[in-house]
């Protein structure tokens, strides 16, 4: 039976910005616009607790207390991603220090380390107080906690008590100093240990650091965050039944959203399309000019299909770009329409929610150049409208009808790390792999679900790609190998056991498919080459050998994708016209039906409805349907299930 939602609309809110006497107003134009829920709180440390043990509740009370009664649902996150001045005052070893052993300091936010013992304890004091203050308040209906994990380069800390938790860490998945030598490989160089006290960070080596000790130290600090985070979730749901929610980044990936998902009851992430268009969209530069004023076609999407999965179905967008910000390298404005396309484009792909960054733009600090639903002057901002007309559309749509994907494409946060730490290639990396392939899809019209690499039911899929999973344990091959679907496995997949050796039999390590790299190579920017039939490999090549069926070659004849049974090998990294051949005969195969589309257009299928989304400024027609410029076009599918 299919779960549907009500599709509703939010924004964040800072009370403590503004004068009590505008509070009452503010809340009663937000339910005037059509919004549901509001966001407060998860800056507020200082003003609750100005002085150690020292509260001042009152003004958020009566913040919360006129949201309710205005009708509005509440949000309330916990404030620990800004601990107050006084707090480092008490613990001055509690900043994070950054790979050239500087210290992050106090000034602006997020300036604490996971791994400090105190710190984690005055986090989990302060989560209680809220818990135990707001968890049967009726106008509290979710928590967000901390804000933001990852934001700044603020998981991985190479202080003294991080390195201490660490030490204790291998201990413990170790157990002694001769396996984790061992493990490690540490014959080499002659790094060996005798003890786990002398195991010190990876940073500041004179050249590189042994990638198994880089690695370890990644899965600690991913760990890290996990306890932190599960520790307030802990303690919350003592005290509250409401669903509990991080917001998670766009291209973070310094922790496993994963298994901090697994923790929470939804997932949630932060849209900003245009802002993070410059430094976190990977090799489509190209692309900048055109979409200055809308953002990537590709990039939101993929981080929407990415965070259902981790929400595992249900997931909002708590802050959505309203205009302008004032972080990025250039902050343009987005085109008229742009807010309201994000935010159809954002249901179309199941978002529950979604809610606006800010309420009102904020005259003081690091962000008074952030634009928001309002002006600091309280005037109308210029996306004002927007919102307006995309509530009473709401008002009209149908509730969220989420399908299953006929095709999967696999994200591991850990093979973001392994390719991070020995990318081969200067700029390669992991999460650009997987992002060419999530593209490519789309432009045949494609909607995709992202999946875990421990998915345990991969027989609703017909097409799974597995692109650049460099440890592939027991369990992942398996799965793979028992599912109903054809399976396509990309380059350097398999190519790492899970301490950074390579492995026994050579990769891809899967006798299924007779398949062996005997050598590969990376290759300069403007190498390519050509593939049989259409486009070429680009970045990073692999020599395969084996009694496969070969399935893709260059031109010169040297194969480049095996194939037994369902599995297909892909040892080589293939530009979108490569890509593109190769989707669409597999989707012929698949009896999937695709459609090419221009660079600017995509679709978007639920249960009931197929969405085309427009980022050009200009109309597109296809089939003999015309998709106005900056827009979404909703069209009925009675019967689309798949």
């Amino acid at each position: 039976m299919t779960v549907k939602h009500k599709r509703s609309l939010g924004v964040c809110y800072y009370p403590e910005h503004w004068p009590q006497k505008m509070w009452a107003k503010d809340a009663a134009r937000m339910k005037e616009l059509g919004l549901t829920w509001v966001r407060i709180g998860e800056f507020s440390w200082s003003q609750v607790e100005p002085r150690p043990n020292q509260f001042e509740f009152d003004w958020l009370d009566e913040a919360i207390q006129t949201l309710g009664m205005a009708g509005l649902k509440v949000v309330l996150g916990t404030p620990t991603a800004t601990p107050p001045r006084w707090m480092l005052d008490r613990h001055p070893d509690m900043l994070a220090l950054d790979q050239q052993g500087r210290p992050r300091k106090f000034g602006s936010r997020r300036h604490y380390c996971f791994s400090h013992t105190d710190f984690r304890g005055e986090a989990a004091r302060i989560t209680r107080i809220f818990a135990e203050r707001y968890g049967e308040n009726p106008y509290i209906c979710a928590w967000q906690t901390d804000n933001e994990y990852g934001c700044h380069d603020t998981v991985i800390s190479y202080s003294q008590v991080a390195r201490e938790a660490f030490i204790d860490w291998l201990a413990q998945r170790y157990q002694s100093i001769n396996a984790l030598n061992s493990s490690w490989g540490n014959d080499f160089w002659s790094m060996n240990y005798d003890d786990f006290t002398q195991i010190d960070l990876p940073n500041l080596t004179v050249t590189e650091a042994n990638p198994a000790h880089q690695l370890a130290f990644r899965r600690f600090s991913s760990d890290q965050v996990l306890l932190f985070n599960r520790k307030q979730v802990d303690i919350i749901r003592k005290y509250s039944k409401a669903p509990i929610t991080h917001n998670y980044m766009g291209r973070i990936t310094q922790f496993d959203h994963h298994k901090i998902g697994d923790d929470l009851d939804f997932a949630s992430w932060d849209s900003y399309p245009i802002g993070f268009l410059e430094d976190r969209v990977p090799n489509r530069e190209d692309m900048h000019p055109r979409f200055t004023h809308q953002g990537d076609p590709d990039f939101q999407a993929f981080h929407h299909d990415l965070y259902r999965g981790v929400g595992k179905g249900r997931w909002w967008v708590m802050e959505q770009q309203p205009g302008p910000v004032n972080w990025a390298p250039y902050n343009s404005a987005p085109l008229p329409g742009m807010v309201k396309l994000w935010s159809w484009e954002a249901f179309a792909h199941g978002a529950e929610t979604v809610s606006y960054f800010r309420w009102r733009q904020v005259p003081v600090a690091q962000e008074q150049l952030h634009s928001g639903l309002r002006r600091p002057d309280d005037k109308a901002s210029l996306v004002w409208s927007e919102i307006e007309s995309l509530g009473k559309e709401l008002l009209e749509a149908p509730n969220i009808a989420p399908c299953k994907s006929r095709v999967a494409l696999m994200f591991d946060y850990e093979s973001e790390w392994t390719w991070d730490i020995q990318p081969h290639g200067k700029g390669l990396s992991y999460f650009q792999l997987v992002f060419e392939y999530y593209v490519a899809l789309r432009k045949l019209g494609l909607s995709i679900d992202i999946i875990r690499p421990d998915t345990i039911d991969l027989n609703q899929y017909q097409l799974i790609f597995v692109p650049g999973v460099m440890h592939m344990n027991d369990a992942i091959k398996s799965s793979l190998i028992e599912c109903d679907a054809t399976v396509v496995i990309g380059p350097r997949s398999g190519s790492r056991d899970k301490d950074f050796k390579i492995p026994e039999p050579l990769p891809p390590s899967l006798e299924q498919l007779d398949t062996v790299v005997e050598a590969l190579e990376s290759l300069r920017p403007n190498d390519k080459i050509a593939l049989q039939n259409n486009g070429n490999i680009v970045n990073y090549r692999e020599f395969l050998s084996g009694n496969g069926d070969v399935f893709l070659s260059t031109k010169q004849g040297q194969t480049v994708a095996m194939r037994k049974g369902s599995l297909i090998y892909v040892g080589s990294w293939l530009d979108q016209s490569g890509l593109k051949y190769l989707f669409q005969n597999l989707c012929m195969e698949q009896e999937i039906s695709t459609i090419e589309l221009p660079d600017a257009l995509r679709i978007r299928d639920t249960r009931t409805e197929r969405f085309w989304i427009n980022y050009d400024n200009i109309d597109h027609t296809v089939d003999g349907m015309t998709i106005k410029a900056i827009s979404v076009l909703r069209q009925e599918l009675p019967m689309s299930g798949t």
